[in-house]
């Protein structure tokens, strides 16, 4: 029968012997390779420097480099029991990092507190962190023992304290250890240098613990983040592989999902393993791929769900507790990369609610957050993003920040916050407001030019003509004696900032740019024609809200895609140029946009 796996994640101050308790595990479980801990030890004989079991992890990580298989973020061994891996989180960036992108997926979290030097700052924010990470299962090691003369009192008032301090974080520590990790005291058996401690010595206790419910995730709601769509044309397999890693939660064959937010729905078909036999269940851990009975057109960084499970949240502004590790302070109303599940897309800070002291949980007033601040914020995503709720399902609820291309903070999603108005919409109410106009109002410019001022979008996959019948359009109306331009959306990067990229923005900046361009465009009479390939119909949505009161005709191109979004005409692709045309002529007289 194959053992039981469990997943420890270790924290502590600098210099409290994390590294050396790592070493010592690994050395006393007999889970070195062979011969490692002499050759370390004849290392530092020759080097005339002590020996310290913390060298072991730096001689490990040497190995790794030269191409041996030997992961020094996570550390294996085994007992009688189980097997387990330790996940040493170097710092604070790392522990987020890898627990938010799931490639560190703890169940247990050890921290380390040196028995002399004492509870530091540092050891308060881990606790803090591995409260805001939803980790319950929690060991309290306090290391060197050996510098107090194994003093019950010097322990005992380390528990008292730091016990006092996890009771305001919702904290309940299994247990605290006493333990030498260099001397190897109450590591893997019981010390006879700590009479006094009654309780588990620390193998004893990763072997006493007990893996609930919850850490079985087959047994929460299905969850896949969707990282991508594939199809597949040889030998005519039309298949289109919807991918992703299973976060929690299981499917099988004949289940109806759903894909959020888009809202598309369809019953899965074949559960498909990269050469390999197909699935009869997707579960919990399985990176696979699905196809599904009827074809749906979706973007990577979609949460894949089934129908008849608790949904998830679908909200664009949020509250959260936030961790930030940023060079420059989270500032008010920058744009920040959020990445939750396999969505990226810029968010803005709203409101910093709080600013917590680690070293009391008491508030501080302020409203930025400096580096290594903990915070309750509220963000405001371009899109509608799908989470879970903090201490419902931990996999789907967690995010990083992303500033400068640099990992700057993590948290997770405590609660959904409904607003009457977004930003987008805000802001174009602020501009209506306050727009400066001439002496030239829109009915004079009509009257002049024969129309009403509208905005016209071509929009559909790559390669479908639209570019093509948008310049037909043009050219028509033009010699209908109109007024209309005709924009590449090529030409708004252009003309405005050749490299968007570069300066952190993405589609949806590049969407209220030309949003804000159409809206100059009308607001001076024209027929603004334009050709842009959307992601999905929030991007349309936002285009409307942004071009303003004139508004947007959308053509699409193509199977149309867009299910939040009510398209005025879809047209075949490569139609002719001439029938096109006459189709939208026909929808603008239909709108009186003709004088």
């Amino acid at each position: 029968m194959e053992k039981e796996r469990l997943n420890i994640v270790t924290v502590g101050h600098v210099d409290h012997g994390k590294s050396t308790v790592i070493g010592r595990l690994l050395a006393d479980t007999g889970s070195l390779p062979e011969g490692k801990l002499q050759e370390v030890r004849d290392q530092c004989a020759r080097n005339a420097k002590p020996f310290e079991f913390a060298f072991l992890l730096d001689a490990l990580k040497d190995e790794q480099e030269q191409g041996i298989t030997i992961d020094v973020a996570r550390c294996f061994f085994e007992t009688e029991k189980r097997h387990y891996i330790i996940i040493d989180a170097p710092g604070h960036i790392e522990f987020l990092k890898n627990m938010v992108t799931g490639a560190a997926a703890a169940e247990v979290a050890v921290i380390v507190i040196d028995a002399k030097e004492g509870i530091q700052e540092n050891t308060k924010r881990h606790g803090y962190l591995v409260s805001m990470l939803g980790l319950k299962k929690v060991i309290v090691v306090v290391n060197k023992m050996d510098l107090v003369d194994y003093a019950e009192d010097s322990f005992n008032n380390t528990e008292t304290e730091y016990r006092a301090f996890l009771k305001k974080l919702d904290l309940d520590p299994i247990a605290f250890i006493p333990i030498s990790g260099f001397q190897g005291e109450n590591m893997v058996k019981p010390s006879d240098k700590m009479t006094w401690f009654k309780g588990n010595h620390l193998i004893g206790q990763f072997d006493a613990l007990v893996k609930d419910d919850n850490a079985d995730k087959t047994k929460l709601p299905f969850r896949m983040p969707l990282q991508g769509v594939y199809k597949f044309t040889e030998e005519g397999d039309d298949r289109r592989i919807f991918a992703g890693t299973v976060q929690t939660g299981s499917a099988k064959v004949g289940d109806e999902v759903v894909f959020l937010p888009s809202q598309k729905r369809s019953k899965i078909k074949t559960i498909e393993l990269f050469n390999a036999d197909t699935l009869a269940a997707a579960e919990a851990g399985r990176a696979l791929g699905l196809t599904l009975e009827t074809q749906v057109y979706v973007q990577p960084g979609e949460l894949l769900v089934r129908v008849d499970e608790t949904q998830p949240v679908t909200a664009r502004r949020f509250k959260s507790n936030i961790f930030w590790m940023g060079k420059a302070p989270l500032i008010l109303g920058k744009k920040y990369k959020l990445k939750i599940g396999a969505k990226r897309l810029p968010v803005r800070l709203i409101e910093v609610v709080s600013i917590v002291d680690a070293s009391d949980i008491g508030a501080i007033n302020k409203t930025q957050v400096d580096r290594h601040d903990v915070a309750e914020c509220i963000f405001e995503a371009v899109k509608p993003i799908v989470f879970d709720l903090a201490g419902k399902i931990d996999q789907t609820g967690r995010f990083v920040l992303v500033d400068d291309y640099e990992i700057a903070g993590g948290g997770i999603i405590t609660e959904e916050i409904t607003v009457d108005k977004t930003l987008d919409e805000e802001h174009v109410k602020l501009r209506e407001e306050s727009w400066v106009r001439g002496w030239v109002n829109s009915a004079k410019r009509a009257e002049r030019l024969g129309h009403k001022a509208t905005s016209i979008v071509f929009t559909g996959d790559h390669g479908l003509g639209k570019r093509k019948m948008a310049a037909a359009l043009e050219k028509i109306l033009f010699d209908m004696k109109l007024n209309p331009y005709f924009m590449a959306y090529t030409n708004l990067n252009l003309g405005l900032d050749s490299d968007l990229e570069a300066q952190g923005f993405n589609r949806s900046e590049e969407i209220r740019r030309l949003g804000e361009l159409s809206h100059l465009m009308t607001d001076a009479g024209m027929i603004f024609i334009t050709v842009v390939a959307v992601e999905d119909g929030f991007d349309l949505e936002l285009l409307k809200q942004i071009n303003g009161p004139t508004g947007l005709m959308v053509i699409n191109v193509g199977e149309n895609r867009f299910t939040q979004y009510q398209v005025d005409l879809t047209v075949e692709p490569h139609e002719n140029e001439g029938e096109v045309t006459a189709k939208i002529i026909d929808l603008l007289k239909a709108q009186s946009i003709f004088v």
